[in-house]
């Protein structure tokens, strides 16, 4: 998998370009065709008729029942790519001789994983040449892929992809947009750079709420103003139920325009009687100070950063002469 964008703002704005990490490989594929191979249909091909209107012999029926046994996807010859990429040519698996369009379907139809760092051979989708991995057909100067990476073997259209060093891994640019922290482990937009909370190899860890991996994947992923990381439809499916990191429970994005609005509902709602003098202490999730405030039942304020990210840390206090 392959794709990680990265986000910080006042809104949960995931497109803003200020606050993204390189994707790798990509966002998201063509869906042409995608159905019939999730359900694994083989192609069949033409249908021949009889002069008489009878269904007669269903051309290259065996062929195509032999190629998904194989593991060969039952592609029409010369149609390009699959759900995930745009190429022009199948990728024979180094560890089972199968030909896949991509490693993503090898994985999903096996029951290993294809490294794509192996793959030596590809078969061209016209003239079905097997020779050794490179960008054009080496017999019918077919176009594998407008982008094409000689480590990761990665064929697709441009998408102003680069490959970077120190993420292993081909990241989807333009390469003067993103830089590599070397702390975080991970391609970053360049205005972060010095920007950003690090936290070592965070790229490295699960995502907290799918705990699918981070690193490798084609969904964009979001950074916090904590520094950790969520996949970007993990991260807006969690601000419909609530607002806080799920590692450290951070505010996810600025409430301060939020905090603004709880003050006046506060200052419109008076507790009552037995209720206005007790105290509580409390600890803030956003800057990790403590603080003795006025308990009220619709928040309470960190006295240090203004924030009603908090919690309670002990007990009420009730004064003496109301015991």
């Amino acid at each position: 998998m392959t794709d990680s964008a990265i986000h910080f703002t006042s809104a949960p704005s995931t497109r803003n370009r200020k606050s993204v990490a390189a994707c790798s490989e990509e966002e998201a594929g063509s869906q042409t065709g995608a159905a019939a191979l999730r359900r694994g249909f083989p192609s069949w091909g033409k249908v021949l008729w009889t002069a008489k209107g009878e269904v007669g012999e269903v051309e290259e029926m065996a062929a195509a029942a032999e190629a998904q046994e194989n593991g060969v996807p039952s592609l029409e010859r010369g149609r390009r790519g699959c759900e995930h990429y745009d190429r022009g040519c199948l990728l024979k698996a180094p560890c089972c001789d199968k030909l896949y369009t991509c490693r993503l379907c090898h994985d999903n139809s096996e029951d290993h994983q294809l490294d794509r760092f192996k793959v030596k051979e590809v078969q061209c989708i016209n003239c079905e040449k097997i020779q050794h991995s490179q960008q054009t057909c080496e017999d019918c100067s077919t176009v594998f892929g407008e982008y094409y990476c000689s480590i990761c073997h990665l064929f697709d259209k441009d998408k102003k992809q680069y490959h970077c060093e120190n993420c292993g891994i081909c990241r989807i640019g333009p390469k003067e947009d993103f830089f590599h922290c070397l702390k975080c482990n991970l391609c970053l937009a360049t205005n972060l750079q010095g920007k950003h909370k690090c936290i070592e190899n965070v790229s490295r860890q699960n995502c907290p709420i799918c705990l699918e991996d981070i690193h490798t994947s084609r969904v964009v992923a979001h950074v916090l103003p904590c520094g950790h990381l969520l996949h970007r439809t993990c991260y807006e499916e969690m601000l419909k139920e609530g607002y806080r990191c799920p590692l450290c429970m951070h505010s996810a994005l600025d409430m301060t325009r939020y905090w603004r609005q709880l003050d006046n509902e506060v200052a419109q709602t008076p507790m009552p009687s037995e209720y206005q003098n007790v105290t509580v202490d409390i600890l803030c999730n956003d800057c990790n100070g403590r603080s003795t405030v006025q308990f009220h039942i619709l928040g309470m304020k960190c006295k240090i950063c203004d924030s009603y990210n908090t919690s309670q840390a002990g007990g009420h206090r009730v004064p003496v002469d109301q015991e």
